[in-house]
């Protein structure tokens, strides 16, 4: 991809970032500016979670977490809304400086469905019904409501149709909206970027509910080859934004499963920050890993083999979970770069597979270099003259070097280092 495409102004980054702060009803858009924290986070598959499991999320460095919020886990007898579970996790997420994004999902079999999605007006009625009692039940708390959970493809919404989607969309949009208006509410959730799904939703009016756009953009290529596809989408979300309104695209569901041909887990590790820096380097807003723990033990199964951590839990012990270089990788970015918000890139004199981050906080700077090339080579990066250290993803401190009046010339990989002045 050609340097000049990754470079995103601040401006941009000012339009498009959101804040870990608690929203209030003045903030009705995601433009606050953002750490790096607060654009990170990753799926769970728990509302009550573990001793000691929030303390390994919160150490590694993610500011967000997604879970599903089930219709029919929450609403058993018609009308009557059980939110209990939830109170319990978003009680948790507060005490470990976390906010949630809530998938408002699945059929519930209380309404004839067989769990199937709503597709008569009875059942959409009742499903905004109790979309609006979970929001507001949960009202300026930070979170982001999400619509179903990858609707375009038949493993969660049977028989997809765009068409169908959308008739749910604009009504439980036009409720949430009314009862809610500044609660944070997007969608599709949408499995990679088909364009053709999107624009039916949008020449529907999507875009006077939703917030924001969130795409799952899967792929078994590197992390920064999503440049494009976020570019041709942003194109046609501007077409039919209202005006006035700025629609940021969400990165809402994002991983590398280490059962994959030639993946390893060191692989995993590279690219979990890879996605992520490279979708802070490209506007978006938040980026959530896929997943958080192995959800098994089988090496040859694909849904086993996205976690940060391995499977087992350990009762009693420290860390409770057995990181993964995915999970260190994170820890380490967190750890650096955390508290920093993206300041640009820089342009270095290496290949256009090369890619130098510059991140700021009050008047420290610090970077993240690697390269997309498949070999290791030398470049130079244009930071001020003096000494620096670098540290690699894994947190440990390589070495100490001297930038001298070209700058640092410094030998890149495919894992990311950081270099941090003394």
């Amino acid at each position: 991809m050609p340097r000049s495409t990754f470079v995103l102004s601040l401006y941009a980054i000012t339009l498009f970032c959101i804040s870990l702060t608690p929203l209030h009803a003045k903030d009705t858009s995601l433009t606050r500016p953002s750490t790096v924290r607060e654009s990170i986070g990753v799926n769970i598959h728990f509302t009550d979670p573990q001793p000691g499991e929030m303390d390994m999320l919160e150490a590694a460095g993610f500011g967000w977490v997604r879970m599903d919020f089930a219709w029919g886990a929450t609403e058993k007898t018609k009308g009557v809304y059980d939110f209990s579970h939830y109170d319990t996790l978003m009680s948790e997420l507060k005490k470990h400086h976390m906010r949630a994004l809530l998938i408002l999902d699945y059929g519930n079999d209380i309404y004839g469905a067989g769990g199937k999605p709503p597709y008569d007006d009875i059942g959409r009625a009742a499903f905004a019904r109790w979309a609006v009692a979970a929001i507001t039940h949960f009202r300026n708390r930070g979170v982001l409501w999400e619509l179903w959970n990858e609707p375009n493809g038949d493993w969660f919404w049977p028989h997809h149709s765009a068409d169908d989607y959308a008739k749910l969309l604009v009504t439980v949009g036009s409720a949430v909206k009314s009862a809610a208006p500044n609660e944070l509410f997007i969608g599709p959730a949408m499995s990679g970027f088909d364009p053709n799904y999107l624009e039916t939703c949008l020449k529907a009016g999507a875009l006077n509910y939703w917030d924001a756009v969130s795409v799952h953009p899967y792929r078994q290529n590197e992390p920064e080859s999503a440049y494009l596809d976020y570019n041709n989408f942003k194109t046609l979300i501007a077409r039919y934004a209202p005006p006035g309104k700025t629609i940021p695209i969400i990165s809402g569901e994002w991983g590398y499963s280490v059962s994959w041909g030639n993946y390893t887990d060191q692989r995993q590790g590279d690219y979990i920050v890879r996605e992520f820096l490279s979708n802070i380097a490209y506007g978006i807003p938040l980026s959530i890993w896929y997943d958080w723990h192995d959800d098994g033990t089988d090496p040859k199964n694909a849904e086993n083999n996205f976690g940060t951590v391995r499977y087992p839990y350990h009762s009693g012990q420290t860390p409770v979970y057995d990181p993964k270089p995915a999970y260190l990788a994170c820890k380490t970015l967190g750890q650096i770069l955390g508290d920093f918000h993206f300041d640009g890139t820089e342009t270095t004199d290496g290949k256009q597979t090369d890619h130098a981050l510059r991140f700021a906080h009050n008047h420290d700077r610090r970077w993240a270099a690697w390269t997309s090339a498949p070999q290791p080579h030398d470049i130079t990066i244009p930071i001020p003259k003096g000494i620096y250290s670098l540290w690699n993803e894994q947190g440990q401190k390589r070495l100490s070097v001297t930038a001298g009046d070209r700058g640092l010339t410094i030998a890149v990989s495919g894992s990311p280092i950081y270099i941090e002045a003394n």
